[in-house]
């Protein structure tokens, strides 16, 4: 596992190992307790892109046919929090919901890359929470406002490589409150992630550090404020945040 973290004013990437971290080229010098640092979001990306409606239980739970193509929408990076941050409930919004994902991050430039050649781009894999104002997304219709709150794109704690996790199967969760809400598995993906990678570096440039959320299973469902929301990702870990 890999994470990012600050130590006073430093910030720097580091490796997990029970309970210490190791700072990735010896800078800063030393090894920490993880009860040192705070932990930061594993990445800082110049974009965050989603995959909606990309589980066949989901599709199912909502009376939706499966898509011919991946439905994407885009989050700014002003969203992003980390693991243990909080979720800041606006107001504007009567109904804020929780989106349980996997999402990886990109680990080279990439434009063009073929699914055969995907997972050579990838870094690594993380927990995401794509917080969603549900009243003003059926409101809008297009979903930039509902998506795009700050604090609405949260993800971590750490980074696990391609070669630490089998995500094909993996067990994908989000509690409230300590009582699961989403239970599935990544076995249900849609559209996998190889093709993902495809599908959008033909649209766009990736950049080191990109993060792509790739989909909610079912069970998605209401926020408030005091509650304590986890995500957790087999082989990967489990993100919590507090909505305020």
């Amino acid at each position: 596992m890999i994470g990012r973290f600050r130590s006073g004013d430093e910030i720097f990437y580091g490796d997990i190992e029970n309970g210490r971290v190791y700072p990735k080229g010896g800078v800063p010098a030393g090894i920490f307790n993880l009860s040192e640092l705070r932990v930061l979001p594993p990445a800082s990306p110049s974009k965050i892109v989603c995959v909606g409606l990309n589980y066949r239980d989901h599709a199912e739970e909502m009376h939706m046919e499966i898509p011919e193509e991946p439905v994407l929408f885009l989050k700014p990076p002003s969203a992003v929090i980390g693991h243990e941050d909080k979720i800041i409930y606006p107001a504007s919004s009567s109904r804020v919901e929780y989106e349980a994902e996997l999402a990886f991050v990109i680990g080279k430039r990439c434009k063009n890359i073929s699914a055969s050649k995907a997972l050579d781009v990838i870094a690594g894999y993380t927990c995401f929470n794509d917080v969603t104002a549900r009243d003003l997304q059926y409101k809008d219709v297009q979903w930039t406002r509902s998506k795009s709150f700050d604090t609405f794109a949260a993800f971590g704690p750490y980074l696990a490589s391609p070669d630490e996790v089998d995500i094909s199967d993996a067990k994908i969760a989000c509690r409230v409150n300590g009582e699961i809400r989403q239970a599935s598995s990544t076995a249900n993906l849609i559209f996998d992630i190889p093709y993902l990678i495809e599908f959008i570096t033909e649209i766009m440039t990736l950049e080191v550090g990109d993060v792509i959320a790739t989909g909610t299973p079912p069970g998605v469902g209401e926020l408030q404020r005091e509650d304590i929301v986890e995500v957790e990702i087999q082989g990967i870990g489990t993100l919590r945040n507090e909505v305020v």
